[in-house]
């Protein structure tokens, strides 16, 4: 029993005053165990709450995510400020000289605020969501997570490319899947001078047909758009439901399309110039054979 008491009257005595209150051992195991319980509440509760938006309401992952971190930033202060009362420290004397460190940081961190604002923004107009494929500042990928500070993309390289938030809200964002993922592949084709035009157009559009992922509506187009210098050039228009399938729609129906012109004679040709010399002799030649 003495034991106990000499330990307890250890843990109890005065290391020091803080605003004329004493700060004892017992004081400082106090707050370090409720910010330990403070720390483990806000994530235990960021967890449960992020599940219960995502699987319960259908909220969208970016948006669970950003409340979550507002709970869990809440629980946190909380805990600091019930950890340090605890000990007998009042924090009103110390908002004069927070202020002032708040206002320093301030300037410093103006590229942070500018993205977190614009992350607000992003979350509230939703221009953009997660699993859109977009396009911005040339690097196109899938949004993978809409944060307060950062959009992370998915590139079709497989590599992940982070954006600052004030990027996609001051810069020009092509956004594939906005409204639907429908896409149009738009591709030029030329064709030597005296092929028969009806028929390449007839190769065409059959080539557009016999493609299984060329959506038949919107309806494929061809259109014989020029004269141009060495070639009679058509512009061709197709649509596929999926943007993952543009580029490889495309490959097939250039093979396709090769195929079907090399097969009824139909020539690509490359660009050609005609170079005319004139023969004749100098003036000053002409004057030396005079001679």
């Amino acid at each position: 029993m003495e034991i106990l008491n000499s330990i307890w009257d250890a843990l109890n005595t005065q290391i020091t005053v803080i605003q004329g209150n004493p700060l004892t051992t017992m004081g400082i195991i106090q707050l370090l165990l409720i910010l330990v319980v403070a720390l483990f509440a806000a994530a235990r509760l960021t967890r449960m709450l992020t599940r219960y938006l995502i699987r319960q309401l259908g909220v969208a992952m970016s948006i669970a995510s950003i409340i979550g971190s507002a709970i869990r930033g809440l629980v946190i202060f909380v805990g600091f400020y019930i950890a340090l009362t605890s000990i007998g420290l009042e924090l009103g004397i110390l908002l004069v000289p927070l202020g002032a460190i708040g206002i320093g940081l301030g300037f410093g961190l103006q590229r942070i605020a500018e993205n977190f604002v614009s992350g607000l923004i992003l979350l509230t107009e939703r221009p953009i969501s997660d699993g859109d494929i977009i396009e911005v500042n040339a690097v196109r990928g899938v949004v993978e997570k809409i944060g307060l500070r950062s959009t992370l993309l998915r590139t079709f390289d497989n590599t992940r490319v982070t954006v600052p938030n004030s990027e996609l809200i001051s810069n020009q964002v092509d956004n594939w899947t906005l409204a639907d993922r429908t896409v149009r592949i738009r591709f030029n084709v030329g064709v030597a001078y005296g092929s028969d035009v009806k028929l390449v157009e007839q190769l065409l559009r059959q080539a557009l047909a016999d493609h299984e992922d060329v959506l038949p509506e919107p309806e494929a187009r061809v259109f014989f758009i020029e004269f141009g210098d060495s070639s009679l050039n058509f512009l061709i228009f197709a649509w596929v439901d999926t943007p993952a399938k543009r580029l490889t729609t495309l490959s097939d129906l250039h093979f396709a399309i090769d195929e079907a012109f090399r097969e009824n004679d139909i020539e690509i040709p490359f660009p050609q110039r005609d170079i005319h010399l004139r023969s004749g002799s100098l003036g000053s030649e002409d004057n030396k054979t005079g001679d």
